[in-house]
């Protein structure tokens, strides 16, 4: 997806829902600092979001959503989640970053810190997840130190921690 799509679907989530703020938590929260990144990395066709003034509005983006005529016509959609979608490191609110602006409507978006982002993937280790975390790595998006540093205020079981830091170490070698 490309920063304009992303424009275009918070453009879109603001006039079904009256929301004037988003919360990009998947992988289009890359967008908020590397707006021009290769598709390889922004691939997904779809924008996970919480409305952040009205959690409650969030699933009105379904009207936007997988499969709807918005989805059809355009190639990309809205995913609504919520705050349990992803397990991040404490502290991750604090570190969202705006995204730049564009055509949006007056819509912001805050995006998760690639770091924040990273470690989600890496708890939900699907296969798309570790090619994600390895191309984030490769590129110095994201930094060794910072995700052991987040990895340690993130609260899974140890068993998960030390697959996580094994698979940090895996992306970073």
């Amino acid at each position: 997806m490309k920063k304009q799509q992303l424009d275009h679907i918070l453009r879109s989530a603001g006039r079904i829902t009256g929301e004037k703020q988003f919360v990009i938590i998947g992988s289009q929260a890359l967008h908020a600092q590397y707006p021009d990144l290769p598709d390889l990395i922004c691939a997904s066709s779809e924008a996970d979001l919480i409305a952040s003034g009205n959690a409650d509005r969030t699933e009105w983006l379904n009207v936007i959503g997988v499969d709807s005529p918005f989805h059809e016509t355009f190639g990309y959609y809205a995913d609504p989640v919520d705050e349990r979608t992803a397990i991040l490191p404490k502290g991750w609110k604090e570190r969202l970053i705006e995204l730049p602006a564009g055509d949006t409507g007056g819509v912001r978006g805050l995006c998760l810190d690639p770091h924040d982002l990273a470690i989600a993937k890496y708890v939900a280790r699907r296969e798309k997840d570790d090619v994600f975390n390895g191309a984030l790595a490769k590129r110095g998006i994201v930094k060794r130190e910072t995700l052991l540093a987040l990895l340690a205020k993130t609260s899974v079981e140890n068993s998960v921690r030390e697959r996580i830091r094994a698979d940090i170490e895996r992306d970073f070698k």
